[in-house]
């Protein structure tokens, strides 16, 4: 668990890491990758691994728990809950569940073969099968595969690992106490399962209930706005989103669960039609500007202070780490891709676009290191597979698609003659 000390004034660090970050987010933007690594950077640069001049205080870490909540927030307006049902229908189930499962297998037989603690190893193996939706979204918009039929399939399943992944993080964080044995980890799992399945239930009953509001929307709508009129404070619509949003993340901590995950699912299931579209993107515009503008750069910038290379003391670990989080994720889109009946290179491509962690990868290794599941230095190895991944994914997926484009444009050649 990382050590909190005070160094120098609040303000003072605050604005020191804010204009590091995007100074080193600005450079990451200009060479097409994303700002969360420069951000990260900075945090090393500044931290106790380099110059020395910031420190992991209380109140910088209040700063980063609200950047933690608001990316969650964030990544929760990107889904959509038709699209994640069409996620897991007919065929495609299979990309959804091999791209997540195999690479959760790969990370379970290297904590085996390490002889990691049981609740390390399974958050060893949940970073290392999660794929972070909005750097999946980022990346597919800078290559123009967006809405692609390929590009649709990565959004899909990156969509089904975001709640899978976040639904075992409630299950792994019950594990606080420690597991002495195999027969406590399975008494444990039935309880943290149990207080999953509660959150869900009310979960369901919540969607049922505003899907069926559906049938009343426009009148639904015209109360929402004659509600919003009444209020006479500043930003009303901004404060009763983030009411609602509050709600479900105290739900899941009163069952038991991390905020994380009930601040998730509420963002998910913000009824958008009833409060109306024009009010939703008003909504996520300003959310996105207080997050990615402020909160997210303190966020990232503070994964770089606690991170520590030196305290990295095995070697072989990281790069293992690394070339599973590759190969597995690569494999499970190609298995897959294949199962769902797709061809070859295209089942090859949607593995790689499974590849970017990014975001999401370094909120659940942050969490981890903050309950005391991770020392410092599998952190310290999460953080540059996160990095490296994400990096890395947009230079192999381009050359994937060009493959894909290429042989397509060889067809349709051959067709015309």
């Amino acid at each position: 668990m990382p050590v909190i000390s005070q160094t120098m004034p609040f303000v003072v660090e605050l604005l020191l890491l804010l204009l590091v970050a995007r100074m080193f987010g600005e450079i990451m933007e200009r060479i097409h990758q994303p700002a969360m690594i420069g951000e990260v950077i900075a945090g090393f640069i500044l931290g106790p691994s380099l110059l020395g001049f910031a420190s992991y205080t209380s109140e910088i870490k209040v700063i980063s728990d609200l950047g933690v909540f608001l990316l969650v927030i964030l990544a929760g307006f990107e889904i959509d809950i038709d699209e994640l049902r069409r996620s897991i229908k007919g065929r495609n189930i299979w990309i959804a569940l091999l791209g997540f499962i195999i690479p959760m297998l790969s990370g379970f037989i290297i904590g085996f073969i390490f002889s990691l603690p049981i609740p390390l190893t399974i958050f060893l193996a949940l970073c290392i099968s999660i794929t972070a939706l909005p750097v999946s979204i980022r990346i597919l918009m800078d290559l123009g595969k967006l809405n692609s039929d390929i590009g649709q399939k990565i959004i899909s399943a990156a969509i089904f690992n975001d709640v899978i992944s976040l639904l075992v993080l409630g299950v792994i964080l019950d594990f606080k106490d420690g597991v002495s044995n195999y027969s406590d980890l399975g008494y444990k799992i039935l309880i943290t399962v149990a207080k999953v399945l509660i959150f869900m239930i009310i979960m369901v009953v919540s969607y049922r209930l505003f899907h069926k509001a559906k049938e009343k929307v426009s009148f639904l709508n015209t109360q929402f706005e004659n509600f919003l009129n009444f209020l006479k404070g500043k930003e009303s619509l901004f404060a009763v989103v983030m009411v609602f949003v509050l709600i479900f993340a105290s739900l899941s901590e009163l069952v038991g669960l991390h905020f994380v995950i009930g601040a998730f699912f509420g963002a998910i299931l913000l009824p958008r039609e009833m409060i109306g579209l024009d009010n939703f993107k008003k909504v996520q515009q300003n959310t996105s500007s207080i997050t990615m503008g402020f909160l997210a750069p303190i966020f990232f910038t503070t994964m770089g202070i606690q991170f520590n290379l030196l305290s990295i003391n095995n070697l072989y670990l990281l790069l293992i780490v690394i070339i599973a989080s590759f190969i597995s994720k690569i494999l499970g889109g190609y298995i897959g891709g294949k199962l769902a009946r797709m061809p070859k290179q295209e089942s090859i491509t949607l593995g790689i676009g499974l590849n970017a962690r990014g975001i999401m990868e370094l909120v659940i290794a942050n969490i981890a290191l903050q309950n005391g599941f991770i020392d410092i230095s599998l952190f310290s190895i999460l953080v540059i597979m996160g990095i490296i991944t994400t990096v890395v994914t947009p230079f192999l997926l381009k050359r994937s698609f060009k493959i894909i484009d290429k042989k397509n444009a060889q067809i349709k050649t051959i067709s015309l003659e």
